[in-house]
């Protein structure tokens, strides 16, 4: 419900494109300082379930309390809340992803995630579109549409806690493997990435033994480690243990060269695309009464709708084909969307904005189902693809969602700021341009994060002549398609 906020200060509440700007700078800014840390958290804590259902409820919590109480004399109480509601939600995107690999583990991840998004943008569609025909329905006193907020955390926390603890691996949570420990074993990856069958023998990664996920609980270290990397030979006797899961240290994520460009990736984008949807529900809101308060919800519904579409498609071909392709459509498809919003402002001109106008403006939120949906699924996709192994999935995930966070931070005040200054008409033009810097540097220097040991469909099934080869770490078989001989993951 933080889009619909937008329009809601505007139309009901009388606020300034400026006053909204600068509140979601406030809230974006928020969340930029608490993402790394709830990543880092989730890293450790075993409480993951009791986090996550904080974080949604305080959401709710504050997004009601905006409702009640936003009014254009107490600007700076909105400021406040804001700021607190940036911190809370900061909690969530890192939780529900932690919670899912830990569950499905990362095989599993490129179809989970492509359900969890399906189902995200379903119900934020249902649930945006109720509150746009309530809005419509009481037009101008629109502040009830928020009473959807509260009816849904209930439904959230309910299926929440059907998940119980014991169902959370809080290794493969964090993205942990074993550390090597044979002479074969030290030739797997040292690092949080390695392109498409580099680095490792026949690009191998490290396996697991049956005494291995025995004796996981009582070898790993769940405490915070406060050794950011500095000095020499940190390790410690313990270390030397075989099997003994090993994460790196945070200064070694950050020294990633690949993880730095994608951070830079998402900030961009987020720069270019944060703001096109509050710009283009207010260009459908202002001046048109309750249509226009029913259209500007509309927008995000639309968009909605089409986003499930996209994840599927993401959770489907991203695992064969890879990530790459998949991922520069949704960059690609924002100054396509900038340009048409920008040339319809030109056709329309100081004119009425007529229902056909308004609805081919509606329409072009089919691209940003597209592009948003795109890059939604492939962003949690590519950050577990860099993170692996390395243990600080959550930490990886963190940073990355705080750079989305800065950026969009940074797009929101400067797209209302263009709008209110120079019209919204340069406002599509000038964001047009700045989309295409994050999917020329995305084309040109970043690779294919998908190994290609994960590019299967499916699991081997292992048959009981087999179960020496299985047992040794090897199998002989065809797996989906892969040369005879090769090693392969064991699920566990």
């Amino acid at each position: 419900m933080i889009n619909m906020q937008s329009a809601f200060l505007i139309v009901a509440k009388g606020y300034s494109e400026k006053q909204v700007g600068m509140l979601f700078f406030v809230f974006g800014m928020s969340q930029f300082l608490f993402q790394a840390p709830a990543g880092y958290l989730y890293d450790y804590t075993e409480q993951k379930l009791l986090w996550l259902s904080t974080a949604g409820a305080l959401t709710t919590v504050l997004t009601v309390l905006t409702a009640m109480f936003a009014d254009e004399n107490n600007f700076m109480l909105m400021v406040f809340i804001k700021f607190i509601q940036g911190g809370v939600t900061s909690f969530i995107p890192c939780g529900l992803n932690s919670i899912t690999q830990g569950i499905v583990g990362s095989v599993g991840m490129t179809q989970q995630v492509a359900t969890n998004e399906m189902m995200n943008h379903l119900g934020t569609a249902i649930l945006v579109q109720i509150g746009s025909i309530i809005a419509y329905i009481l037009y101008p006193n629109i502040g009830l549409l928020f009473a959807v907020s509260p009816i849904s955390c209930v439904f959230f926390l309910f299926f929440l806690n059907k998940i119980k603890p014991g169902d959370i691996d809080h290794d493969a949570a964090r993205g942990l493997k074993k550390e090597a420990g044979s002479d074969n074993d030290k030739n797997a990856k040292e690092s949080s990435y390695a392109p498409p069958g580099g680095g490792t023998d026949e690009g191998a990664p490290l396996q697991h033994t049956s005494s291995d996920v025995s004796s996981k609980a009582k070898n790993l270290n769940n405490k915070p480690s406060f050794v950011f990397g500095l000095g020499g030979n940190q390790s410690t006797p313990t270390d030397s243990i075989i099997g003994t899961p090993k994460a790196d240290t945070p200064l070694q994520i950050l020294r990633d060269p690949i993880l730095l460009l994608f951070i830079a990736v998402c900030f961009l984008f987020h720069v270019s695309n944060g703001t096109i949807l509050p710009l283009v529900m207010q260009t459908l809101a202002i001046g048109n009464g309750s249509v226009g308060i029913l259209m500007s919800g509309m927008c995000i519904s639309v968009a909605q709708v089409v986003m499930v579409f996209a994840a599927k498609i993401c959770g489907t071909y991203s695992g064969k084909y890879g990530r790459k392709w998949l991922f520069l459509i949704g960059l690609i498809i924002v100054p396509i969307r900038c340009a048409i919003l920008a040339l319809l402002l030109t056709y329309k001109g100081d004119g009425e904005a007529t229902l056909w106008w308004q609805a081919v403006t509606l329409s072009t939120q089919i691209l940003d189902g597209v592009g948003a949906g795109t890059f939604g699924t492939m962003y949690i996709l590519v950050t577990s693809d860099i993170s692996g192994g390395t243990g600080r999935f959550g930490l990886t995930l963190g940073l990355t969602t705080a750079a989305m966070s800065i950026g969009g931070t940074v797009s929101g005040y400067l797209g209302q700021a263009l709008a209110e200054d120079y019209g919204y008409l340069q406002a599509f033009w000038i964001l047009c341009v700045m989309s295409i810097v994050p999917a020329a540097l995305y084309f040109f220097c970043m690779p294919e994060t998908l190994a290609e040991t994960n590019q299967h469909e499916s699991i081997p099934v292992i048959k009981e002549d087999e179960e020496h080869q299985h047992n040794s770490g090897t199998y002989s078989g065809d797996i989906g398609g892969t040369e005879k001989g090769k090693n392969y993951v064991e699920m566990t």
